[in-house]
C-alpha cells in the first residue's frame, strides 16, 4: 500500500468519523453516505470540529443580524434559536431531563425513571429558561465586536461540549440501554485528544480577547464543573447516561462563558 493510499484512508475515515459525530449531535445534512453505529471513543476525536461546524450557522446568524442593523439582543435571541435548531435541542432536552432526573427524585432507581421521561417538570423548565437565557445575555450585552462575542461562544461551546464527555470516561453507564450505553464506553485516550484539540481552538479563538490568563481560567472552570457534575452523578445515580452527558456539556458551555466574561 502507497503512503498516498494511506493518507486517504486516514482523511477517509477522518471524515467519516466527523458525519457520525455530525449525526449524532446534530440535525445538519450529512449526505447519503450509509449510516454506522455511534461510536463515542471515534466521536471524541473529532467533536470539537464537530462542534466548530455547527456553530457557524448561529454565528454567521448573529454577525450578519448585527450588521444588517437589528440590536445585539435581537440578533442573540435569534442565533440561540438557531442553535437549538442545528443541535436538535438535543443538549437543551438533556439538560432539562437532567434537572428533572436528579432533583425530582428521592432513589436512584426513581431517578433513573424520570431522566427517561420525556415530560418536563419543573426543575426541568426553569433549567431550559436559565440555559437559554445566559446564552442571550451573553450574545447581546457583551461590550465587545459581534466577532469577538462569536468566537468567545464558540470557544465555550466546543471546550464544554468535549469537556463534558468526561463523564463518560469517570463513570459506567447507569442503565444497559439508551443512548449512552449504545454509544459504548469512552477510553481516556480518545477523550484527552479530543480535549487536546478542544484545547487549541480555545487558544485561537480566544486569546486574542482574554489573553493566556483568561483561557487558563476558562480551562480550570471546567475541570471544576466536571469533576463536581461526576461526582454529584456518581451519588445520585451510581453512573451516567446520555442525558447526564449532554447536561455535562451544557453546564461546561455555562462556566465557561462565566469565565471568559470576567476577562473582557
Amino acid at each position: 500500500m502507497t503512503v498516498e493510499a494511506t493518507d486517504k484512508g486516514a482523511l477517509n475515515r477522518l471524515a467519516g468519523d466527523v458525519i457520525m459525530a455530525l449525526r449524532f449531535f446534530s440535525r445538519l445534512p450529512t449526505g447519503r453516505s450509509p449510516h454506522r453505529r455511534p461510536h463515542l471513543g471515534r466521536i471524541a476525536a473529532v467533536l470539537p470540529v464537530t462542534s466548530v461546524i455547527m456553530g457557524v450557522v448561529p454565528g454567521a446568524l448573529f454577525l450578519g443580524g448585527v450588521q444588517l442593523g437589528l440590536t445585539p439582543i435581537f440578533a442573540a435571541v435569534l442565533a440561540v434559536a438557531t442553535m437549538v435548531l442545528v443541535g436538535g435541542g438535543m443538549m437543551e432536552d438533556a439538560l432539562a431531563d437532567a434537572a428533572d432526573g436528579l432533583f425530582g427524585g428521592s432513589t436512584p432507581d426513581r431517578r433513573l425513571d424520570i431522566l427517561k421521561d420525556s415530560r418536563h417538570g419543573t426543575y426541568g423548565v426553569s433549567a431550559l429558561c436559565l440555559f437559554l437565557l445566559l446564552r442571550v445575555a451573553f450574545f447581546g450585552t457583551l461590550p465587545l465586536s459581534p466577532l469577538a462575542i462569536f468566537c468567545l461562544w464558540l470557544c465555550a461551546n466546543t471546550a464544554g461540549r468535549s469537556a463534558g464527555l468526561w463523564l463518560a470516561v469517570a463513570l459506567s453507564p447507569a442503565r444497559t440501554d439508551g443512548a449512552s450505553a449504545g454509544a459504548g464506553r469512552l477510553g481516556a485516550r480518545a477523550y484527552w485528544v479530543g480535549a487536546a484539540l478542544a484545547g487549541l481552538f480555545a487558544a485561537l479563538f480566544t486569546t486574542w480577547i482574554v489573553g493566556v490568563v483568561g483561557l487558563a481560567v476558562l480551562g480550570m472552570a471546567l475541570v471544576v464543573v466536571n469533576l463536581a457534575w461526576a461526582a454529584l452523578c456518581r451519588r445520585l445515580v451510581g453512573g451516567q447516561t446520555g442525558d447526564l452527558i449532554g447536561a455535562a456539556g451544557a453546564l461546561g458551555e455555562i462556566a465557561a462563558l462565566t469565565a471568559l466574561m470576567i476577562f473582557v
